[in-house]
């Protein structure tokens, strides 16, 4: 049953809400756009709000749902870790889209909810502290990411969590090298008074 649990939630994680949602809503496909990352950030810029929130949604709730079935099928730390980790991995490697997927944030605070639900609170307000203070989005997500391992040790003071919360961590670092590229050069799009 684990493993089963584990594979679903790889593929579950590996649709691709922005993808389902422009098309549903007649938008431009995200991955054509912008920076062609379908996430709720460029669909925010390139096809508004409510097609931003339901990208947003739908992202959390594909990393979300599976640990919280894992956690009614009372399953340990380190099977709810990999059920999370595989969710997550589904958004960045789909393989419904040729393993080119998104950066992994709002799947990943699905992850962090339903592993610790305060932690992941933790986790948001960070964020929204942070993006209210730069105005920036992808900077708000690095601190946040920066500070989640830490959260999860304090709330949890389990290391097989806060282990796998810092390989989540690692992994959307590693897919923001060209925000972090763009904050270092002061070329990173802000967030706009119209998009807060």
């Amino acid at each position: 049953m684990p493993y089963l649990l584990i594979i679903a939630a790889y593929l579950l994680g590996s649709l691709s809400a922005a993808i389902i949602i422009c098309k549903l809503m007649g938008l431009t496909d995200p991955r054509t756009v912008g920076s062609n990352n379908p996430g709720a950030t460029n669909v925010l810029r390139h096809g508004g709000k409510k097609a931003a929130f339901f990208t947003l949604l739908g992202d959390l709730l594909k990393g979300l749902i599976p640990v919280l079935i894992g956690q009614y099928l009372n399953l340990d730390y380190e099977t709810l870790v990999l059920i999370g980790i595989a969710a997550f991995l589904g958004h960045l490697y789909p393989i419904f889209y040729q393993f080119k997927g998104g950066k992994g944030v709002a799947t990943a605070i699905g992850v962090f909810l339903g592993l610790h639900f305060y932690a992941g609170l933790a986790f948001v307000a960070t964020w929204l502290l942070m993006a209210k203070g730069f105005k920036i989005s992808s900077l708000a997500a690095l601190i946040a990411t920066a500070l989640i391992p830490l959260y999860f040790y304090l709330f949890t003071h389990s290391l097989v969590l806060t282990y796998g919360i810092i390989f989540i961590a690692i992994m959307i670092f590693w897919r923001h090298r060209s925000n972090i590229q763009n904050i270092i050069d002061g070329s990173e799009g802000k967030i706009k008074a119209d998009d807060e």
